[in-house]
């Protein structure tokens, strides 16, 4: 009978102008009634039919003969209230299946559907931006640690003993690259900070010595000299996939800095970047809208090294 009583209370309150069945519903909620999440989530699916009956009527009115009959504020109120009652008629009877996720999701009923607590993100869109970030640090991280064990063709690893050695050691070469092709000296070790993690993942060639490969130059047909094979991650879209390339070996790091800046000034593409040379931000950006690398966030990581405390208390 309590059964039946509680049935009763829910097929009452689907009257939406019926106020005394909708707090029966609220008594039905307090005394801890399963059925009535079904009842409830019905009823949030009959205020959006609702809704959307409501925006097909204003449409209507728009195009409506002002002095027809049935255009009254009468006639109106009566609509209204007859849409109501048919939303809710409407969702009972399977609707639009709004009702049903909202059971499942919050009735825990199935393993499928994960509680909404625990994606709900409340639009806090810079934690969802911060945790794509993060994940593709681990997977650049994954490739540059996978490359440092084995044996391969050529390998990441170790050139300079810590972040204050990577930048007193470069700093004299961005100098003098800096002033022979207008370069920012400091953009130039930022960037090189962040294709080799401050020096510690540096290509070496495969007798172990360095390719002073600072930049991650690869080896096109223009390139003449030596080379060192090795996997590096690429983007595809915000996707890093795990691939295959010839890099530039030089013979030391005045050679490879020389060459960077060679490659930048003279390359048609990086004219936009030359041009805003002396602004690290316009530079950085130039530099991934003409593409040099494939990471998305790439200028965003650079510039993120060159306003940081540590290279700006190593290189004001």
């Amino acid at each position: 009978m309590d059964g039946l009583g509680s049935k009763s209370q829910l097929d009452m309150a689907r009257n939406v102008h019926d106020l005394g069945s909708i707090n029966k519903m609220r008594e039905a909620i307090a005394s801890g009634d399963e059925d009535v999440l079904q009842e409830a989530a019905q009823q949030f699916e009959a205020i959006f039919v609702q809704m959307m009956l409501k925006s097909m009527r204003k449409a209507q009115d728009a195009l409506a003969d002002e002095n027809s009959p049935f255009n009254s504020e009468q006639v109106k109120f009566y609509r209204d209230m007859h849409d109501q009652q048919l939303a809710a008629d409407l969702t009972s009877n399977g609707g639009m299946g709004l009702a049903d996720i909202i059971v499942k999701q919050m009735g825990h009923s199935e393993d499928s559907y994960q509680p909404a607590s625990t994606i709900r993100s409340d639009g806090n869109l810079s934690s969802l931006n911060r945790g794509r970030v993060e994940q593709t640090e681990h997977a650049q991280e994954s490739v540059l640690v996978s490359e440092s064990k084995g044996t391969r063709a050529a390998i990441k690893d170790s050139m300079f003993e810590s972040p204050e050695d990577f930048v007193s050691t470069l700093q004299p070469y961005a100098q003098e690259v800096a002033e022979k092709y207008g370069l920012d000296a400091k953009a130039i070790i930022a960037q090189a900070a962040v294709e080799t993690g401050w020096g510690q993942f540096v290509i070496h060639n495969s007798d172990g010595t360095s390719s002073h490969n600072l930049f991650g130059i690869k080896a096109n047909s223009q390139w003449q000299g030596d080379q060192a094979v090795v996997s590096t991650l690429e983007f595809n879209g915000h996707i890093p996939e795990k691939q295959k390339a010839a890099f530039r070996s030089y013979s030391s790091l005045a050679h490879a800095m020389d060459d960077y800046g060679k490659f930048i000034a003279t390359q048609p593409r990086y004219k936009q970047a030359v041009a805003h040379a002396q602004d690290a931000g316009k530079y950085t950006q130039a530099l991934q809208d003409a593409g040099y690398a494939t990471d998305p966030e790439y200028a965003n990581k650079i510039m993120s090294v060159y306003h940081s405390d540590r290279l700006n208390g190593l290189m004001p």
